[in-house]
């Protein structure tokens, strides 16, 4: 206590920082790291991964009608577990996954396809 009363009529404490002008001691922020391995991406051999686009396949094949009875056809849109795949994944245009979606509610209620996967 009497080393706190003594610290603060000196102006200064025991664990006071140093001012903004004293930077230089001990810290490395302003060196730059040297580039990994590899380039960007950070594949080894310097390749980045080329994703090719994903394009719907029904606009493809110009499939108009999406038939909820065409049960081969949704279950390469369904999971393993009984999801729905998202259109990031299956590359389905919005208006595609919007009728599959529907096809694959009408077709899980009258029974052609699981609403969750059998354990």
């Amino acid at each position: 206590m009497a080393e706190e009363m003594r610290a603060a009529a000196h102006g200064s404490s025991v664990g006071d920082r140093p001012s903004s002008g004293d930077r230089s001691s001990g810290s490395d922020r302003g060196e730059r790291r040297p580039p990994r391995p590899g380039g960007p991406g950070g594949r080894e051999g310097g390749r980045k991964y080329f994703r090719r686009k994903k394009v719907c396949k029904f606009c493809v094949e110009k499939i108009d009608a999406i038939n909820y009875k065409d049960v081969g056809l949704l279950r390469q849109f369904v999971a393993e577990r009984g999801k729905i795949v998202p259109r990031r994944l299956s590359g389905v245009c919005t208006p595609h996954q919007r009728r599959l979606t529907n096809a694959i509610k009408q077709a899980r209620n009258i029974a052609l396809l699981p609403f969750a996967a059998g354990f």
